[in-house]
């Protein structure tokens, strides 16, 4: 009984001497992961990585200065390999059979074109479909939901046409929206904005005012509110509740790692002043700073797929270029696609995973750089001279 007694109490003392943050690190397969062959690469290629990258960053003291604040932390010894490739294999199947009946009717050099470009391509173009997009981004929240409700915040891990899918999580699923501002800047209705004003809500994610009534995202990716005042009341007096339901829990994501990404080339319009969806981007870029949370862009600069995806600025520039106030920021944005990876053009994209020495000191090289770029005052004032200089 004493036994049983000393190491009970040797657990609890262990528990309650750790009090850091735990982190769960979720990968998000690109394309052309739709048969077995792909798909035992690409869980064979995570689960060698995860271990290295696990090990690097959890031993480093700049990590833990920079990212948590010196707070201790814990990376899950098992990842979650969030996998979506099988969703669009009816659809890559059809394709590929339509590809066939061509096979005698074109050159054998055009039909191979055709082949590869089915394979690279046909996944991005799939999963930006909305009907499609929306059901990957419901599992994957319901997966970040369960790791919060057991303590543990989530990295997401986007690579290729998976950073789609950490983009479009972010835009929707993220609780950047406050009503009042929004309804400030985009309603003329002097009614709606008082009714807003004197019931307030917590803040929200786009998904949760299409899903409580409140608006639909249009063809033209405008937000349109309903304007019946009956149902717009109806639907605002259960938009918390339904903010809890589809949202992310605020502080369940720590950050987001897009790798080998070609995000812009397919959302070229990402920043576009006509595209009234873009706006929001701003508010979503204030919740990251001020909700202590990280994205980081890295791309290999012989990965021909790896475009940059935002310009490296400091807080204050970003304020003054979007007329947006970030108060007690804490996290950071940052970018780098000029990581040599030593590999060839035609490898570097595939080859991020088994780089496990080299990808890893990039992604925390630049993931504490980004730190620095925001809160090291003479880091900062040494970057932003070179840019001068350039």
């Amino acid at each position: 009984m004493r036994k049983i007694l000393l190491i009970l109490g040797v657990m609890l003392f262990c528990t309650a001497a750790y009090a850091g943050q735990d982190l769960r690190f979720i990968y998000i397969n690109g394309s052309n992961v739709n048969d077995e062959k792909m798909y035992k690469w690409w869980t064979k290629s995570v689960k060698e990585f995860h271990p290295v990258l696990k090990k690097k960053i959890e031993k480093d003291k700049k990590i833990k200065k920079w990212v948590f604040k010196d707070e201790d932390f814990r990376v899950e010894k098992e990842p979650v390999l969030f996998y979506w490739g099988d969703k669009s294999k009816a659809d890559l199947d059809f394709v590929h059979e339509a590809l066939l009946t061509s096979k005698n009717l074109s050159s054998f050099l055009a039909f191979k074109f055709r082949d590869v470009l089915t394979k690279f391509l046909h996944d991005a173009i799939w999963v930006q479909k909305a009907h499609n997009m929306r059901p990957i981004l419901n599992e994957l929240n319901r997966i970040v939901k369960d790791e919060y409700a057991q303590g543990r915040q989530s990295v997401l891990f986007g690579y290729s046409a998976g950073t789609f899918i950490t983009f479009q999580y972010m835009l929707n699923k993220i609780r950047y929206i406050d009503l009042i501002e929004l309804a400030k800047i985009y309603s003329k209705d002097e009614a709606a904005l008082k009714f807003i004003e004197e019931n307030p809500r917590q803040k929200t994610c786009l998904n949760a005012l299409e899903e409580s009534g409140l608006a639909v995202v249009s063809a033209d990716d405008k937000l349109v509110f309903f304007k019946d005042k009956q149902h717009f009341k109806e639907s605002y007096n259960r938009l918390d509740e339904t903010t809890e339901l589809v949202c992310a829990p605020t502080n369940s994501i720590k950050g987001v790692i897009n790798f080998a990404s070609p995000l812009v080339l397919f959302y070229s319009d990402i920043t576009d002043p006509k595209v009234e969806l873009s706006h929001y981007n701003k508010y979503l870029l204030k919740y990251i700073f001020e909700n202590d949370m990280f994205t980081l862009n890295i791309n290999y600069r012989e990965d021909p797929l790896g475009f940059p995806a935002v310009k490296n600025t400091t807080y204050k520039q970003l304020e003054a270029k979007t007329g947006v106030n970030i108060n007690s920021p804490e996290g950071m944005v940052y970018e780098n696609s000029g990581v040599w990876s030593g590999r060839s053009f035609a490898f570097a994209h595939t080859s991020y995973y088994s780089a496990r020495k080299i990808f890893p000191r990039a992604l925390r090289k630049n993931l504490i750089n980004g730190y620095r770029l925001q809160y090291d005052e003479k880091y900062k004032a040494k970057e932003l001279k070179n840019k001068e200089n350039l």
